[in-house]
């Protein structure tokens, strides 16, 4: 019956009834041309780039893309130059003066750090569009089909792909404007959620089939221990350590100000997916190396083995190092320490200044140390459920980026929604407080 009001609650708010149409208008546009093939590839011929792209970073890319990477579509760079654009420009903003000046500009300085990004994009899709062409090339002769990729073709079909990915950016930006939540990140939230249908199907007739007995009762199981791990992935995107903040009273003319207490929140999972993305960029090195060798066994060849122990230990244990890393250099103590001296406020029991930063620090390093091993386990999962038995494609969605981005960009749009129905003075979706979004918990990106 709740849910029922909480539907007739937001379809009579018209904004948002209009808002929603919008967003699922250019999510069907953009799932449509996800399906339109590259001119001059026959779809029939794809059978290999699509076992290419099972495993690892292929996997990873194919998912952002939505399926288009392995279908060789006009969208098959998908957006993941601009996620690799935003992270460079993000770094650079951290170490160059220059971008760190934009960062401050408000408004201005966003929409220059933006301009930027797009032409950053451009130069890695001009990159990348070849490099996709060349490897497709690859895998549609390995399979015994043939497709031309003279110069000219190249860079007609590279114009083509660069133009496919910018189209989604503009769609993103327009779910930004005039649809609801975060439109590139709501775009990765489609691309990953087209996957689960098939995946579930599978792995139900999977077990059904079983010769043994007892599929329906596992798959159930199954089940049960999805929805405990998206639980779990609901606490480390919410997670938060409050830091109380006093603030000083300051008295202008006849007016008081300041004196009330504040809260600092810190994340868990400041990184989000970061330490993930750059864990699994970095394994992929040792699988690229043996791909040129002829010999595929020692300490490389166990890297190349995407459920094995070594291969799962060292990636772990790289999560749990760049969690700490990008936290590092996310999350500042002393930017924290000196706003809040600049505005009068304060720590109770510690003095301003060097004192602020030690506690704040020490603070950032208890709260990330389960954080980030939590972070590991989730990444780890899908290969543990796999050895378990698990079908591929299903193990995918108990752990790792899919489980995290599908977390944390439905809870920021759950909560986005419930603002529009609060400002019109309805019922929340949620009885028990606020959904606490990305904007208190960990991000996509």
């Amino acid at each position: 019956m709740g849910f029922t009001k909480t539907i007739k609650n937001i379809w009579s708010v018209e904004d948002l009834r209009k808002r929603i149409g919008i967003t699922l208008l250019l999510v069907i546009i953009y799932r449509f041309g996800c399906y339109v093939v590259l001119p001059g590839i026959n779809p029939d011929e794809l059978l290999a780039l699509k076992n290419f792209t099972a495993d690892g970073l292929m996997q990873l890319l194919d998912m952002f893309s939505g399926g288009a990477f392995s279908q060789a579509s006009i969208f098959a760079l998908g957006i993941m130059p601009y996620i690799t654009a935003s992270i460079v420009i993000q770094l650079l903003g951290m170490v160059l003066p220059a971008f760190q000046k934009m960062q401050r500009e408000g408004e201005s300085g966003r929409m220059k750090l933006n301009q930027y990004t797009r032409y950053l994009t451009v130069l890695i899709l001009l990159l990348q569009g070849p490099a996709y062409l060349m490897n497709l090339k690859y895998q549609v002769q390995a399979a015994g089909g043939h497709v031309e990729m003279g110069f000219w073709t190249v860079a007609f079909m590279t114009i083509v792909l660069a133009a496919g990915s910018m189209f989604i950016m503009w769609l993103g930006e327009r779910i930004d404007q005039k649809g609801v939540g975060n439109g590139i990140s709501f775009i990765i939230l489609i691309g990953i959620i087209a996957r689960l249908p098939e995946a579930f199907i599978q792995e139900f007739t999977g077990r059904l089939m079983n010769s043994q007995g007892g599929g329906l009762v596992l798959f159930l199981v199954e089940i049960i221990i999805l929805l405990a791990v998206i639980a779990g992935a609901v606490l480390l995107v919410q997670g938060t350590r409050k830091v109380p903040v006093q603030y000083a009273k300051r008295v202008v003319g006849n007016k008081q100000y300041g004196g009330a207490r504040q809260y600092i929140p810190l994340k868990v999972n400041a990184a989000g997916v970061m330490p993930i993305i750059f864990a699994q960029a970095i394994m992929f090195i040792p699988v690229t190396l043996v791909g040129f060798s002829t010999n595929h066994t020692g300490f490389f060849g166990a890297l190349t083995d995407m459920y094995g122990f070594w291969y799962n230990l060292i990636y772990f244990i790289m999560i749990v190092a760049f969690t700490y890393f990008y936290t590092a250099i996310t999350v500042r103590p002393a930017q924290m320490a000196e706003d809040m001296k600049r505005n009068n406020g304060f720590i109770p029991g510690i003095k301003p200044g060097k004192p602020t930063v030690d506690y704040l620090d020490s603070i950032m390093s208890r709260i990330t140390l389960p954080g980030s091993i939590f972070l590991g386990i989730v990444a780890i999962l899908p290969a543990i459920a796999h050895i378990c038995g698990l079908n591929r494609n299903f193990a995918s969605f108990f752990g790792g980026t899919s489980l995290l981005i599908l977390v944390g960009v439905v809870l920021d749009t759950l909560r986005i929604i419930e603002g529009h129905l609060l400002m019109r003075h309805y019922d929340g979706l949620m009885k028990d407080g606020r959904i606490k979004g990305r904007t208190t918990g960990s991000g996509a990106f």
